[in-house]
């Protein structure tokens, strides 16, 4: 008699668990044309009356699979279909169905963009529905800004920066802060840290060309270290983003010798990573601290190739190192989008290595808990999907027999 698939209970294992969204953002409480919409689906730009659709891309096509039903649509809905029901439905209405459909309880939510106007971290949470609550994740860069917004002169810069950055972490429901270097300067960066003289040469010519979007190398490096002295963990977009960033200078290999500097300081987290995805891994393979995900490339691949996807992620990456994002900007449908091809991917994977005895089916089962929710709980020190937000810091290694000092 054929022995059943390992995937079966791995799948339902994960289609039941509350999920911990360490990584996204919020979403626009706006309504939507399909210009807006598109616009929204695609990190590039929407391009009208070039002929070319978001909807017909490998993201579109997945939004119009796995987010049709939830709009009591049958699968694979027409576009216009999909963007009149979502219009008659209101935008309200959608982002709570979809929300809730993601099944995830905690979502720790990046404040730091938001160039149109989105829901609130509790507001999110409060879409979500049930017993769902949201973190806040600061933006080290939007805090530089708002302090050269409001004016500081070079000598003091550095003193300030670190006054503002512990206000800001200090907030109730702050988890994490997280930078950008990516898109600023990429991560070719001398890895020491700059000395005081420096970053006041360094904001004496950025504040007198402005100070508005901060893209100083030594300025970056700055706020880097004073990531490391906040001592939260410190999120870093890597990879796959939109067209502002160079793909080629957000590689995280290029962190190889800030991580050394910095080896047993704060946990840091490897945030999307896709194409990166091994050079990340080899990253959590050998420096005890670093996390990663691959967010948003799941749900632009969607769950026909998230497998593929997280199979690279764990070839080499300790089972404690991989978390759940979607990093969801803006639009509902990513945050459940996200979460399925997440839960399908990593059912399908683990479950192909259980049918080749490759793992036992309960080692396939705490992988998917690690994975789902634990890790993240893990390492923000957070309590569990019903807890109101705090201030936790980051977790005591003795409170923790398997994390990592």
């Amino acid at each position: 008699m054929a022995r059943a698939s390992g995937a079966g209970p791995v799948r339902e294992a994960l289609a039941a668990l509350p999920l911990v969204d360490h990584h996204c953002h919020g979403v626009v409480t706006a309504e939507l044309d399909r210009p807006g919409l598109e616009s929204l689906l695609t990190e590039g730009e929407a391009w009208p009356g070039s002929g070319v659709s978001a909807f017909d891309s490998p993201v579109g096509v997945a939004v119009r699979r796995h987010c049709a039903p939830v709009l009591d649509l049958p699968r694979h809905a027409p576009a216009d279909a999909y963007v009149a029901r979502r219009a008659e439905l209101g935008a309200a209405e959608v982002n709570r169905r979809f929300l809730a459909a993601s099944g995830t309880h905690v979502f720790c939510v990046d404040t730091g963009y938001a160039p149109q106007p989105l829901t609130s971290p509790a507001e999110l949470a409060a879409a979500a529905g049930g017993d769902a609550v949201a973190y806040e994740v600061v933006r080290l860069e939007g805090v530089a800004e708002a302090v050269a917004a409001r004016g500081v002169e070079p000598g003091e810069y550095g003193a300030v920066i670190t006054e503002a950055a512990l206000a800001a972490v200090r907030r109730p429901g702050v988890v994490a802060v997280k930078s950008v270097a990516a898109y600023r300067t990429g991560f070719a960066l001398d890895p020491a840290r700059p000395s005081a003289a420096e970053v006041t040469r360094a904001a004496a010519a950025w504040l007198g060309r402005g100070g508005s979007r901060l893209d100083d190398p030594v300025l970056v490096r700055h706020l880097l270290w004073t990531a490391v002295d906040l001592g939260l963990p410190l999120q870093l977009h890597t990879g796959f983003g939109d067209a502002d960033l160079r793909l080629h200078r957000a590689d995280p290999a290029l962190l190889t010798d800030w991580l050394r500097l910095t080896a047993g300081t704060i946990p840091v987290m490897l945030l999307h990573c896709w194409p990166y995805q091994r050079q990340a891994a080899y990253l959590a393979a050998v420096f005890e601290r670093v996390y990663l995900d691959v967010g948003l490339a799941l749900h632009h691949v969607g769950p026909a190739r998230a497998g593929a996807v997280l199979a690279e992620a764990l070839e080499i990456t300790p089972f404690r190192k991989l978390l759940h994002s979607s990093d969801a900007y803006g639009v509902a449908e990513f945050h459940h989008l996200g979460a399925v091809a997440f839960r399908q991917g990593l059912a399908a994977l683990l479950g192909e290595r259980v049918d080749a005895d490759e793992l036992s089916a309960d080692d396939a089962l705490r992988i998917a808990h690690w994975t789902a929710r634990d890790n993240a709980r893990r390492v923000y020190g957070l309590d569990g999907p019903t807890d109101p937000p705090g201030l936790p810091g980051p977790p005591d290694p003795t409170d923790s027999p398997d994390l990592p000092h």
